[in-house]
């Protein structure tokens, strides 16, 4: 079983994850494979330096991720570039990943699911979702100033929609141990 994990920016999608993983799945946290692997590998950084230049570099030649961030969301042409480029190396890091169902149960933290309609990559998806007022709070919390947040916020669909979309969701307005109450639950559920 493959789940696919969505919700918004401070939804809490990598705290539900972990109690998925602590729970005996395998996890993937899709954003970190991005940051450490991708961003990280010469052929990304040259192909970024080519069409930023180098202000979206550090001194040691590898990619400043925030003042890449400052250019990809402020410039839709610019973001779905940076995508272009991204994209297919996670999924191809997937490919890797997931092997035969034999091999385990997998909790994939995928920001942009619905957004890149990635839905057919897994048996299913869950939406983490939160009051845009905790929200909010934790990304403050985490150093993110509002006004950046909801520029952020507002490039990913709305969570009315995506939890339209999703079969299922994990409400995360409580403390980690209501969370974890129904991440269990659901696995009960999903394992029948």
């Amino acid at each position: 079983m493959i789940i696919g994990l969505t919700g918004g920016m401070g939804s809490g999608k990598s705290t539900a994850a972990r109690l998925f993983e602590a729970a005996g799945l395998h996890r993937f946290d899709s954003d970190a494979a991005v940051r450490e692997r991708i961003l990280t590998s010469p052929e990304v950084i040259a192909a970024v330096r080519d069409r930023f230049g180098a202000g979206v570099l550090r001194p040691d030649g590898t990619i400043d991720r925030a003042a890449l961030g400052a250019r990809v969301f402020a410039d839709d042409a610019d973001r779905a570039w940076l995508e272009a480029e991204v994209h297919p190396r996670l999924y191809a890091l997937w490919r890797q990943h997931f092997g035969p169902p034999e091999q385990g149960d997998w909790i994939v933290e995928v920001p942009l699911l619905f957004e890149k309609r990635l839905e057919n990559w897994f048996d299913f998806t869950v939406c983490v979702a939160t009051s845009s007022a905790v929200q909010f709070a934790r990304l403050e919390e985490r150093g993110i100033p509002r006004a950046l947040a909801e520029q952020r916020i507002s490039k990913q669909l709305p969570l009315a929609h995506k939890l339209e979309l999703a079969d299922y969701v994990l409400l995360n307005d409580g403390d980690v141990d209501f969370l974890r109450a129904q991440v269990v639950h659901l696995l009960q559920t999903l394992r029948g």
